[in-house]
């Protein structure tokens, strides 16, 4: 886990811990506390939840974007490897037409 997500991490459990605390300690009756103690939870896990689907996003961004270069490189080699295959065929074709002159030297 990356440095952000843990200090992310460690902000939200503070923050729980505190709200926590605070309503335990809070002069209202238990039934009172426990509502709030609910209340705060379920906003918690909604926030926890909000916190996961934008690490998910930024997942899928990050992994959509290494794909997209993996893309570009694999096109980037193919037309390098295009462009020697070109050179190749052509220094092919000059040495064969040489053969050919030497060899129409030789049918006469």
């Amino acid at each position: 886990m990356s440095t952000k997500n843990n200090n992310l991490i460690a902000i939200l459990a503070a923050a729980a811990i505190g709200v926590g605390l605070g309503i335990l300690f809070a002069p209202d009756k238990g039934s009172k506390t426990r509502e709030k103690i609910k209340d705060n939870l379920d906003d918690f896990k909604e926030e926890i939840k909000t916190k996961f689907n934008t690490l998910e996003e930024e997942a899928k961004e990050k992994l959509a974007k290494s794909k997209d270069e993996l893309k570009e490189t694999v096109e980037e080699l193919i037309s390098k490897s295009s462009y020697k295959t070109e050179e190749a065929i052509s220094f092919l074709e000059e040495k064969l037409a040489e053969l050919k002159k030497q060899n129409a030297k030789f049918q006469k």
